[in-house]
């Protein structure tokens, strides 16, 4: 049974920064794409960042590149996210979600299966 749990996040200043984890188990890490979304209240998700299987193809969605990273480390079976320069905006909870795919990835919600819990992240001062 696949499995999703986030974890890292919390109350940032802005221009703060936080580093999310996704541990996933039950399933081989090399054959999904992992993705990241978030969902602000009274908003959709929306997809905030991908990387596939292989870990050669990533994507960001456009109000956060230069400032997130995604990176996975399929020994430890987790998946990571650096968040940095983080504005009130990005205020959400954020989720994790496993898909089989290798060789790319894409931040459409519908196209994964299994998702986490989610973890809050708030960026106030």
């Amino acid at each position: 049974q696949l499995q999703l749990v986030e974890s890292g996040g919390g109350l940032v200043q802005p221009g703060g920064s936080l580093r999310l984890s996704c541990a996933v188990s039950g399933f081989t890490l090399d054959y999904y794409a992992i993705g990241w979304f978030r969902q602000a209240p009274g908003k959709e998700r929306d997809g905030v960042s991908c990387i596939s299987g292989s870990g050669r193809s990533t994507n960001y969605a456009d109000s956060v590149k230069g400032r997130f990273t995604i990176s996975r480390d399929n020994a430890k079976n987790t998946v990571n996210l650096q968040m940095n320069s983080l504005k009130p905006e990005d205020t959400a909870v954020y989720y994790c979600a496993a898909v089989s795919a290798i060789t790319s990835c894409v931040m459409t919600s519908s196209f994964y299966a299994s998702w986490g819990q989610g973890t809050q992240v708030t960026v106030s001062s």
